[in-house]
């Protein structure tokens, strides 16, 4: 099973899931596709959609599925990476209003970089990224919270 999750910003994000419907259309993806959605409205006769669930729910489909396909949310990717599984991260980019920012390609750049998960840029192919997580075998995340948020604020501040 995928798991496709949205995150809770307030703008659509629905360039991430026309990618996805897109490759269940062209036979590419032919899991089930569990999708959490946020404010994006999104109709798909192939995704189960939900706008929003509780913690638990969403915790159980981290843990159920194969492929964590998000946006570039530190809370979802880190949900993903705790988890122990194969991520796909995709930023949400001001130039779509998609967000305020486009502080989400520095945080989805450096989980890449590092090699914990994948990445799917501005005009990357979700086929070519679907096709490398087949073999993708994530850097397990040590979790060091404290250190990790004094490193993340100190990235932040410094941008």
């Amino acid at each position: 099973m995928i798991f496709v999750t949205l995150g809770t910003q307030d703008k659509s994000f629905t360039r991430l899931l026309d990618l996805v419907q897109k490759q269940i259309d062209k036979g590419n993806i032919k899991e089930k596709v569990i999708v959490q959605t946020g404010y994006t409205k999104f109709k798909s006769n192939d995704m189960e959609i939900f706008d929003y669930m509780d913690n638990e729910k969403f915790n159980k489909l981290i843990n159920e599925c194969d492929l964590l396909i998000t946006h570039g949310g530190v809370g979802s990717i880190l949900s993903g990476l705790r988890a122990r599984k194969k991520v796909i991260a995709v930023p949400r980019l001001a130039k779509y209003k998609e967000h305020t920012n486009d502080h989400q390609l520095q945080i989805v750049e450096n989980f890449a970089q590092n090699g914990y998960i994948l990445k799917l840029d501005d005009g990357d192919s979700l086929e070519d990224v679907l096709k490398q997580s087949k073999n993708f075998k994530p850097k397990k995340w040590k979790f060091n919270n404290a250190n990790f948020l004094t490193k993340l604020k100190d990235y932040i501040d410094k941008n």
